[in-house]
């Protein structure tokens, strides 16, 4: 027995010519309605689709489909710009702070050096391990 075009595969939606469609489309609409269930047009001999049958729930304007767009790239765009203040503001905040440690460092070395006796290893030892925040 041979198999309708018309049958639903559960797993993918039918694909049908456009030469089909037209005699048929009144039940494709229907099955539309009814099941869920989508079928995608294609020109006769051309396996792409053009178009496709789906139920009204599914269907979304391409003004729907703008909107939706444009109103996802604008809360993106605010999201974006706030972590950027904030990123911005963050390293700022750090730049101001890592001055001032530097700069109290500083003062502490200084006063390291003028107390300590010429060549103390504890105190190359110390410096060498501190190099890092004496960069600048």
């Amino acid at each position: 027995m041979a198999v309708s075009a018309l049958t639903p595969h559960p797993d993918q939606p039918r694909s049908l010519p456009l030469r089909e469609v037209r005699t048929r489309l009144t039940q494709l609409v229907a099955l539309a309605e009814l099941t869920g269930s989508v079928t995608v047009v294609t020109r006769d001999g051309d396996p792409r689709p053009v178009a496709a049958i789906v139920p009204a729930g599914a269907a979304r304007t391409l003004a729907q489909t703008t909107a939706d767009a444009d109103r996802l790239a604008a809360v993106t765009a605010g999201w974006a710009r706030r972590l950027e203040e904030q990123r911005q503001q963050s390293s700022r905040r750090h730049a101001a702070e890592l001055r001032a440690v530097r700069a109290a460092l500083a003062q502490a070395w200084a006063e390291l050096d003028r107390r300590a006796e010429p060549g103390d290893r504890a105190l190359a030892r110390l410096r060498a391990a501190h190099a890092d925040l004496l960069a600048d």
